[in-house]
């Protein structure tokens, strides 16, 4: 098996598995329906962990964009294979969350609340608030790709680190997954949300495109950093790199702090009206 194909089949069952709990705990009549963020924070760790098992030792097991970018900046990842990777785990995302839409095939009629079905799908914020969303998935895959960095430099029992990796995983959605679902990923939540959109799901109202890109830049920028923290820090490799996504992550928060200033004054505004 190639590992481009590797990366489609590892994301696809990564979505497919987080994507399933998403669904069991808010659609109507499922057993699991209402058991809470524990549950979902646990399902979506043992995700990346089963997902990892399966092609960690054929393609190394990005199954994230923001992983890939990462260790491209190190060098420790050709740029020539970034766009076959992404692309693969993009479009393994897709087929993951397309499992998902035909296993729970009659839940979608019985839930009537839009939202809680895109939930299923893509990430959301608790409170709209741009700036903070965005610097919320930055901080949250800069501490994954750090911690994750981190777990070369420990000794684990044979066959052990995909687990740990899991809890990784379930301890960044307790602590930070509750204000804006912790995508982490662009993948996760771009080849999703593009299925939510392009399928016809009952009832499924809109696929927020306007939130699309906070998922897709916080965890980009916030994984690439951590990256390159750990190898500036930790290694004592420091790159031009580094001061160039750090300059970028500023530009962007300055940017997104000014809009965020906007758009609270035009929702006062429209609320007012």
């Amino acid at each position: 098996m190639s590992p481009y194909a590797a990366e489609f089949i590892g994301t696809m069952i990564l979505i497919a598995l987080g994507g399933g709990v998403c669904a069991g705990v808010s659609l109507k009549k499922s057993f699991a329906h209402g058991s809470g963020w524990i549950v979902i924070g646990l399902g979506w760790g043992l995700a990346v962990a089963v997902a990892v098992y399966a092609v960690g030792q054929i393609s190394g097991a990005h199954l994230n964009p923001a992983v890939t970018l990462a260790l491209a900046f190190q060098g420790a990842f050709s740029w020539r294979d970034v766009p076959g990777y992404i692309a693969a785990q993009l479009l393994g995302a897709m087929a993951g969350a397309v499992i998902v839409v035909l296993h729970y095939l009659p839940h979608w009629k019985e839930t009537e609340d839009t939202a809680t079905k895109l939930s299923v799908f893509a990430t959301g914020p608790a409170i709209d608030h741009p700036f903070a969303n965005v610097l919320s998935e930055m901080i949250g895959t800069f501490i994954f790709v750090l911690a994750l960095q981190s777990f070369g430099g420990n000794s684990f029992a044979e066959g052990l680190n995909p687990l740990i990796v899991g809890f990784l995983v379930v301890s960044i959605g307790l602590s930070f997954g509750g204000t804006t679902g912790y995508a982490i990923n662009p993948a996760r939540d771009l080849g999703p949300r593009l299925v939510h959109w392009l399928l016809p799901i009952p009832g499924k109202g809109t696929s927020n495109w306007k939130y699309a890109w906070v998922p897709i830049v916080g965890p980009l920028l916030g994984g690439s950093f951590g990256g390159l923290f750990y190898q500036t820090v930790f290694k004592g490799n420091m790159t031009p790199a580094f001061w160039i996504v750090l300059g970028m992550i500023v530009v962007v928060l300055m940017l997104t702090f000014r809009f965020s200033r906007t758009y609270k004054s035009y929702k006062a505004h429209k609320m007012t009206a």
